[in-house]
């Protein structure tokens, strides 16, 4: 007797979805918690104080509100910035950048506050300081290189801050 071949039916494994780890971007220079973005905190501090100490110097800044405005925007950025600067330094020695997507939202938004304030008050103070020596030619009287130098050091302030905005932004956006 010859024996014949007998088929079984088999059943399939059950399909599961193998856990695939997260792949996480890699830290670019100027997000939070890097070397970069420390630097651009320390370079937004330096010149945002530099500007408010020419500002303070003079005795008829608070004559104009757009110089007044100028203190307050810088003022706060000062705050931002030493405060993120503390943050980035803490990040760096701990070796973590930072990923969570609420530290990282707080950052970009504060970021686009105080770089947006620092800008609007570096353009007023731009006008003013455009008005009183070639429209009025009253440079004479008034403390026009300081205002002028104090000017230019909050737009450099924010051209420190507006990379920290983008690069929080994208870090953020990029989740």
């Amino acid at each position: 007797m010859m024996s014949r071949p007998a088929v079984h039916p088999v059943e399939a494994p059950p399909m599961t979805i193998a856990a695939v780890p997260r792949v996480r971007m890699k830290d670019i220079q100027g997000m939070p918690g890097t070397l970069g973005s420390l630097l651009l905190r320390l370079c937004q501090l330096v010149f945002a104080v530099i500007s408010i100490v020419v500002m303070l110097t003079t005795s008829d800044f608070p004559s104009v509100t757009a110089f007044c405005y100028l203190v307050a925007a810088v003022g706060l950025q000062i705050i931002w910035s030493f405060i993120l600067a503390i943050a980035d330094v803490y990040a760096i020695l701990v070796k973590r950048s930072f990923r969570n997507t609420a530290v990282v939202s707080l950052f970009a938004i504060g970021d686009g506050i105080t770089s947006t304030l620092t800008f609007a008050a570096a353009c007023a103070s731009a006008g003013i300081t455009v008005l009183i020596s070639n429209d009025l030619d009253k440079c004479k009287v008034n403390h026009c290189t300081r205002f002028m130098s104090a000017t230019a050091m909050a737009f450099l302030s924010w051209f420190a801050a507006s990379p920290s905005f983008f690069m929080n932004f994208w870090s953020l956006a990029s989740r």
